[in-house]
């Protein structure tokens, strides 16, 4: 039997292929930290072949979702792989775990998962550029908050960092989002609320040390804890991209969010490839 398209279904035809071309899998990386293995999904854009290294996105998902978030609610993002030719990785973080290691509860430990673990696993596992300058970390709400967490801390492994609409200041919130599972009631623990709070790791920074891009709605409940962010990072003279617009913590806002820091990533990766690299480096490829 022939099967005939019309010139109209080839046309959507082709635009479906080419609208989906990349290859997006979901795989379980083991975290020896935390003895249990920690799905993950990997977008590979259409472009990757074993010829060439590619730069990674890691990017985070917000309190109350999964790994699976991104590529369900806002399936464009594997466009952004094929647009920018990069890899996309969004690992779980668990109900609640903000990204850091827990002081008090030792099975969560997502700050040695995904700024050791996840990347050695990614390394060893896909041409990745496998340095800083290859390689970018975001998310969305308390994957915000992981992004510039992990971002600040790990800036010989991370490049580039940036936030969505993120918790970036825990403080105000001592009783939401399982915060005082991870880090003991704030009355109690209170050098625990300020320890794991991004805006207590800006003695990290330097000029110019790594980039950074913050995206917050006006109508956002964390507007007020970015903005101060912001200004605290002018007062220290740190450059970074400070992007707001109307708009709530919702997923119309992330999915509009996401295009403009794959761009800023891209940009970064783009910048990077076109220069030299600086002689007697202290940043080192992990392999």
């Amino acid at each position: 039997m022939i099967k005939r398209f019309t010139l109209g279904s080839l046309f959507l035809i082709g635009f479906s292929i080419a609208l989906y071309a990349s290859k997006v899998d979901t795989v379980s990386v083991f975290s020896p930290s935390m003895q249990k293995g920690i799905k993950t999904v990997v977008i590979l854009p259409d472009t990757y072949s074993q010829e060439t290294r590619f730069p990674v996105l890691y990017l985070l998902h917000g309190y109350s979702d999964n790994y699976s978030g991104w590529v369900t609610k806002v399936p464009a993002v594997k466009e952004l792989a094929d647009q920018h030719g990069m890899i996309i990785i969004c690992p779980d973080g668990a109900f609640g775990s903000w990204y850091f290691d827990s002081p008090v509860d030792p099975s969560f430990r997502f700050e040695t998962f995904v700024s050791k673990e996840l990347v050695e696993w990614v390394d060893r596992n896909y041409m990745t550029i496998a340095k800083r300058e290859g390689r970018a970390i975001t998310g969305l709400s308390m994957g915000g908050h992981g992004g510039l967490f992990l971002g600040f801390r790990h800036q010989d492994i991370f490049g580039v960092c940036g936030s969505m609409s993120g918790g970036v200041d825990i403080r105000p919130f001592p009783n939401n989002w399982d915060l005082a599972k991870r880090l003991g009631s704030q009355r109690e623990n209170p050098e625990n609320w300020e320890k794991y709070t991004v805006m207590n790791q800006l003695h990290l920074l330097a000029p110019n040390s790594t980039r950074i891009i913050i995206d917050c709605g006006t109508d956002d409940f964390f507007y007020d804890v970015n903005l101060r962010l912001h200004q605290e990072l002018l007062y220290r003279n740190i450059p970074h991209d400070f992007i707001t617009r109307p708009g709530a913590h919702n997923w119309d806002y992330w999915k509009n969010a996401v295009k403009y820091q794959a761009l800023f990533f891209s940009n970064y990766f783009d910048a990077v490839k076109a220069s030299p690299a600086p002689s007697g480096s202290r940043h080192r490829e992990r392999r």
